[in-house]
């Protein structure tokens, strides 16, 4: 158990470090894609609600080190996230392409969400997204796409990162 917390963590890290070294600096980008989601809705629907909420805290956790937005914000909505896709991980078939691009497109979409109501509470502090934007199709458009890919790649090393049947109720 305490090798695939370990494991989903050093994947995070890897993740943030691609996200923040080298994805940040190609211009030709509108938006980036969001690995650091990609990641913990894989170790979600994978592992159950609990490590999705520790995955998504700690994803959050990073990113709130790296933004500017006001803290614990991203910590909240990724435990969020990472729950939800957890409690829905026996109701998936995750084989299907299909299935795995509606999951980074509603975890997109959810993501925004919870931005959009958090900035209510948060008017001055905090950018949101605006859902007709190019910025916010593009990143709802490749995390889509993405994800698919992202999960036939963790799943390269499913050995770490998924947790025994006896622990994953």
């Amino acid at each position: 158990m305490t090798k695939s917390y370990l494991s989903g963590f050093l994947f995070l890290i890897i993740f943030v470090l691609i996200e923040t070294a080298i994805l940040s600096k190609i211009a030709i980008l509108p938006a980036m894609p969001d690995l650091m989601l990609l990641c913990s809705l894989y170790l979600a629907v994978n592992n159950g609600s609990v490590q999705g909420q520790i995955t998504g805290f700690t994803s959050g956790l990073l990113i709130d080190f790296l933004s500017g937005s006001p803290f614990g914000l991203n910590c909240l909505i990724r435990t969020i996230i990472g729950y939800i896709a957890g409690f829905l991980r026996k109701m998936l078939n995750l084989k299907s392409f299909f299935v795995t691009f509606l999951i980074g497109f509603s975890g997109t979409v959810l993501k925004a969400l919870l931005i959009c109501i958090a900035s209510f509470f948060f008017p001055n502090m905090m950018n949101t997204y605006n859902v007709f934007s190019k910025l916010f199709l593009f990143e709802l458009f490749i995390n889509s796409l993405l994800c698919p890919l992202m999960f036939k790649f963790l799943d390269c090393f499913s050995g770490f990162l998924i947790l025994p049947y006896n622990y994953s109720k």
